[in-house]
């Protein structure tokens, strides 16, 4: 229940970190994936992974923010791979600026890319997605907790990612036959975190229960779990998985 094979995935800022862990892990699975990001160059090295894995792929230079850019990546997908079933919505930027400081530039740029962009890929995936499909939204922890620095705009991004998911799964799981649901990823070390002031991950440790970071590997089997027949019965959903961090 768990096995893609058949499937075409659209995984968004499959450039590097997580992006590149669900790209691999829906291939490892069986899909075919249609990959964006806005680094054209660094998205090739991720083909190259998925098509070392026997699977085809088709990597597209891709600004979520835009919606044209959004409607390519879903059409290269149709027309290169024969369709789309997936979407991860996994695009994003992260920003510590102070309240008072931020700039509207700022603020929107944030929200143009985490929450408007996940917006218009899934208008584009579910125009696209005849045969019906699961989308899954990577939203964070900072929706419902704080991570102790100024993220006004990244938190107010992602929190918008569960009203989101909760609005597509009720216009689309019926009607449709498309599956949504969000995921939220606390500590996981990426390129996004590799910005946070020395120390700053070792100061959040103490809340995780687990006692570690997470591997980008346990995210990507919770995607795989929840595009597969093994989630058939999920939607609407927001999962957490973050070693147990909103729990303290």
């Amino acid at each position: 229940m768990f096995r893609l094979d058949g499937k075409v995935a659209v995984v968004t800022g499959a450039s590097s970190g997580l992006g590149v862990s669900f790209a691999t892990a829906l291939a490892e699975a069986g899909a075919d994936v249609a990959m964006g990001a806005r680094r054209i160059d660094k998205l090739e090295n991720t083909r190259a992974l998925v098509e070392s894995l026997g699977r085809r792929s088709v990597a597209v230079a891709t600004d979520v923010a835009k919606p044209e850019d959004c409607e390519a990546l879903v059409a290269a997908a149709v027309d290169e791979l024969g369709g789309v079933d997936i979407l991860v919505n996994n695009a994003g930027v992260g920003t510590a600026v102070p309240a008072s400081r931020e700039t509207p530039e700022e603020f929107r740029s944030v929200i143009d890319i985490n929450l408007n962009g996940s917006y218009w890929m899934a208008q584009a995936f579910g125009r696209a997605a005849t045969r019906g499909g699961s989308i899954v939204n990577i939203s964070s922890v900072i929706a419902v907790t704080t991570g102790g620095l100024p993220q006004a705009a990244y938190a107010a991004s992602k929190a918008g990612l569960l009203g989101l998911t909760r609005d597509l799964a009720q216009q689309w799981t019926a009607r449709k036959g498309i599956r949504v649901n969000c995921i939220l990823p606390g500590f996981f070390e990426t390129e996004m975190t590799d910005q946070y002031l020395p120390g700053y991950l070792e100061s959040m440790m103490p809340r995780v229960v687990s006692g570690r970071f997470g591997a980008g590997e346990e995210l990507a089997a919770t995607v795989v779990w929840l595009v597969s027949d093994a989630g058939g019965y999920v939607t609407g959903q927001s999962i957490v998985v973050d070693g147990g961090v909103t729990l303290t």
